[in-house]
């Protein structure tokens, strides 16, 4: 029997058995030279022919694979084959031409394939990727195979040097080949088999038969790019896997002076690459590597010489700090707009002279488990110069866009937002960013399909006034400077946000961006007052915005304290000055009512959220880490969410904003919002837009404060209500409807994180019953909307009635009926009549009946208020 392997040189070998072929079964065997593998007990050789003897099973999947790597331009398949079936959705031959795994089954499996048979009864080539379904390159006609008892066919592919895809057949068996179409496709540059993969009914077991494989590459390899790797090491790359053994002499720099070659080898595992060791260093600038007498696996010898061109701008140094970016993001890769369906982060070396030493760096999110991913040795950035950086098995998705890097453990990006660190292999911190959906800056792109591009790479520090949506039609630039990319600096100094005493002896400070980690170390910086000696400042990473201060001795509870910072250096070397300082306190423990709403806004406008401010009314330092916020349901139940994880402290006196989303709400109320009070929360419990109860908790679940809200609390005048606050009035006064009141029109409808627009501070003189304001227009702008009845009585026990008349003595609104009262309080008047109408201008007595429920004594005092309005 003849099995014919065309001959190479020996220097080929062991790659020769896996080159070029033709096998005609003519021995009667299919298992040596060379040997097919797989379901190889379910196929034999009858009549010269390979024929398939599997199982009498419908459903079966037979394969064969015999190794082949011929796979780029100049490559053509033949083959015949006869299927003496009717061809069917659940009967059909796929031959594969490239796979890049010996299972064709694998869902993985990569490659090109002509189908015979199948629903449309065809003959068609098709690619596999290694997700979704395989896709046509070249659609035959349909009914080519339409026999039911004998599909007779030879079929001949063949690939351009410029991976132009041509398929033919001849359904007579012979070589009168009739063109089905051609098309481009250049997705797969490698494959390792060559086979067949067959899809039966039970009655078909035995009707496929095959013959005349032939594989045959005519074209020499082609020089594709040259990298440096070090001063004397040059990679070279193949656009096909070329001869194991590699003359020196093959190859030279063509720059005058340039050092010799002095050895070649083929890497270990990518026959496509060559390592060219120098006789010296590399000189410095441009250069042309040429190549001459290379031949590829099947004998093919490009006499040349084959040129590329690099540069070398020296030695590739370690990465330090903020010298390695990250500058383009691609977390969520659905819908397609123009980039693969993949994740991928762009790198770029900012330098104009320094070549990056990659190796160990490691890529990761905190907290992540597992091993991280890691630049492998020899892995080197040039000046200037974007790589792609994604998952090991992506690389072919990226091959197109440059420079790639493949790394196993590639982390996962989440759409939503996400922290990304680049180490050093000794682990010290090159790079950092915590980037988040609401850099988009655009609703559309953030739904997919659109990467996040870095501004200005000089800026690396920045956060989101530096990052923004792409503006390519692709959808991203990966492997190229940025479609954003403009000047945008940071001038801005450091800005001390707050201090927090994390124990006795600790401090920490926060920074609004990320700080120089070596000058934010120098202890001499920082000083208290009163004063306390500090011994150590240790800026904490991976962003370092933080730092922590250790105190030389314990502070005291509740004691206030000022930080001062003399210098703070962001990482791009902006310093503050002068001096910037942030109080703080050593907290506490909370009691119920330490902490009060304040604030809340249950019914938000469209596309907008809820939020409730609180207030710290007590003279102590309180630390919300693992309080509550909640609704608490009719039936007694408690829809909670935690206000912080971490440590967050209340100064005396300190509002505190809590939403999900701060930056809505900051739209919605730009000259009212003061973001320095706002805490994002991850989640809010949800508060009906009629009615319901807020409760807040302490970290041991006990209640600090409740309160119960209804729509019908807000101003009667009002036509619509959604968007609209309620504010509490008094401070020191109880968490009840009487001392809530809608927040004016004049501050926006509400003040999140600031002084409520209906806030009162002082009852009014030493009486026993006062009018505060005497003259009100409750027109909603937020100045006298409404006056208020204050009283301080001599004692417990006192019901009171209070009726308003006008000046006619006419009823206008029964105030308050047989109220049970405290030994002081107030009452509020809203303008408005028992019908709900907004009460004439003009005078209004407030007759007040003050009684001892059984004790027979009844008092009346009377208070003038003029309702007025604005002109």
């Amino acid at each position: 029997m003849k099995k014919l392997l065309l001959p190479l040189l020996a220097a080929l070998l062991p790659f020769a058995a896996t080159a070029q072929l033709t096998e005609d079964f003519a021995d009667g065997e299919f298992t040596q030279n060379p040997s097919w593998t797989g379901d190889a007990a379910s196929f034999q050789v009858t009549s010269q022919q390979l024929q398939s003897n599997g199982p009498a099973a419908t459903g079966t999947q037979l394969q064969l694979v015999t190794p082949s790597q011929a796979a780029t331009g100049g490559t053509v398949w033949e083959f015949w084959a006869n299927l003496r079936l009717a061809t069917s959705s659940g009967n059909y031959a796929d031959v594969w031409l490239v796979s890049e795994q010996a299972d064709l089954k694998a869902t993985g499996n990569r490659g090109y394939f002509v189908r015979l048979g199948g629903t449309p009864d065809e003959v068609s080539l098709f690619r596999k990727d290694a997700t979704g379904s395989p896709v046509y390159v070249v659609n035959g006609t349909d009914a080519t195979l339409n026999s039911a008892t004998n599909n007779l066919v030879r079929v001949r592919v063949s690939r351009s040097a410029t991976d132009v895809w041509t398929l033919e057949r001849d359904l007579a068996g012979g070589t009168a080949y009739v063109s089905e179409g051609t098309a481009t496709d250049p997705t797969h540059q490698r494959g390792f088999y060559f086979g067949v993969y067959l899809t039966y009914s039970a009655a078909n077991n035995r009707a496929f038969y095959f013959d005349d494989f032939r594989v045959q590459d005519t074209s020499a390899p082609r020089l594709l790019s040259a990298g440096v790797v070090g001063a004397q090491q040059l990679d070279i790359s193949f656009n096909e896997p070329v001869a194991a053994a590699q003359v020196a002499a093959s190859y030279r720099l063509a720059a005058a002076g340039a050092p010799a070659v002095t050895a070649a080898q083929r890497d270990a595992t990518d026959p496509a690459l060559v390592h060219l060791t120098l006789a010296a260093p590399l000189p410095l600038g441009a250069n042309t590597i040429e190549a001459r007498n290379v031949s590829d696996l099947y004998g093919n010898m490009a006499a040349g010489p084959l040129t590329v061109s690099f540069t070398y701008t020296g030695t590739a140094v370690a990465p330090a700090g903020n010298q390695l970016l990250i500058t383009e993001i691609f977390a969520d890769e659905t819908p397609v707009v123009g980039l693969p369906s993949s994740e991928f982060l762009e790198i770029h070396n900012p330098s104009a002279t320094a070549v990056l030493d990659l190796a160990g760096v490691r890529l990761l999110k905190p907290g992540q488990t597992g091993n991280p991913a890691v630049f492998p040795a020899g892995a080197t950035l040039l000046p200037g110069e974007y790589a792609v950086v994604c998952g090991s098995t992506r690389v072919p998705q990226f091959a197109a866009y440059g420079k790639v890097f493949g790394l196993t453990n590639f982390p996962s990006l989440t759409n939503a937002g996400d922290q990304l660190l680049l180490r050093s292999r000794d682990g010290r911190t090159l790079f950092e960013v915590s980037y988040s959906d609401t850099w988009y800056k655009d609703s559309r792109k953030k739904e997919g399909g659109w990467s996040l591009e870095m501004v200005d790479p000089a800026n690396p520090c920045a956060g989101i006034d530096n990052w923004t949506a792409s503006t390519d039609a692709s959808g991203g630039t990966p492997g190229r400077a940025n479609s954003v990319r403009t000047t945008n600096p940071d001038r801005t100094a450091p800005v001390l946000l707050r201090a927090l005493a994390v124990s006795p002896t600790t401090v920490r400070l926060f920074f609004g961006e990320k700080l120089d980690s070596l000058a934010a170390s120098n202890a001499a910086l920082y000083s208290l007052t009163p004063a306390v000696a500090i011994t150590r400042a240790a800026p904490i990473g991976p962003d370092f915005r933080t730092i922590d201060l250790t105190l030389g001795t314990s502070l005291q509870a509740n004691q206030a304290l000022t930080v001062t910072v003399q210098r703070a250096t962001d990482c791009v070397g902006n310093a503050a000055g002068p001096a910037t300082s942030a109080t703080f306190g050593l907290p506490s423990a909370a009691v119920a009512g330490d902490v009060v709403i304040n604030e809340i806004l249950f019914n938000p406008r469209t596309n907008a959220v809820d939020f409730v401010e609180l207030l710290n009314r007590s003279g102590k330092y309180l630390d919300v880490q693992g309080w509550q916020l909640g609704n608490e349901k009719p039936d007694g139940s408690v829809d909670a969410e935690q206000i912080s994880s971490g440590a967050y402290v209340l100064a005396p006196g300190q509002l505190l904003l809590l939403t999900t989303r701060p930056d809505i709400v900051q739209a919605q109320y730009p000259t009212s919002a003061d973001p320095a009070a706002f805490l994002a929360m991850t989640g809010f419990p949800t508060f009906p837009d009629d009615a319901g109860v807020v409760v807040v908790f302490d970290s041991q679940g006990r209640t600090l404060d409740r309160y119960s809200y209804h729509e019908d609390q807000h101003l009667k005048l009002l036509d619509d209500v959604n968007g609209v606050s309620l504010e509490r009035i008094r401070a020191d006064a109880p968490s009840t409807a009487a001392n809530f009141h809608s927040a004016a029109s004049s501050a926006g409808y509400a003040t999140p994180g600031r002084r409520n627009s209906q806030q009162q501070d002082v009852a009014g003189g030493g009486q026993q019953f006062s009018i505060v304001p005497e003259v009100f227009t409750p027109d909603e702008d937020g100045l006298q909307d409404f006056t208020t009845l204050n009283y301080q009585l001599d004692g417990t026990g006192y019901a009171a009635t209070v009726t308003v008349y006008d000046a006619q003595g006419r009823l206008t609104r029964k105030l308050v009926r047989n109220e049970t009262l405290a030994t002081s309080g107030f009452f509020q008047w809203d303008g408005l009549t028992d019908r709900g109408q907004k009460a004439p201008v003009g005078y209004y007595v407030l007759l007040i009946e003050l009684f001892k429920p059984g004790g027979g004594s009844k008092q009346e005092y009377k208070k003038t208020v003029v309702l007025g309005a604005r002109f």
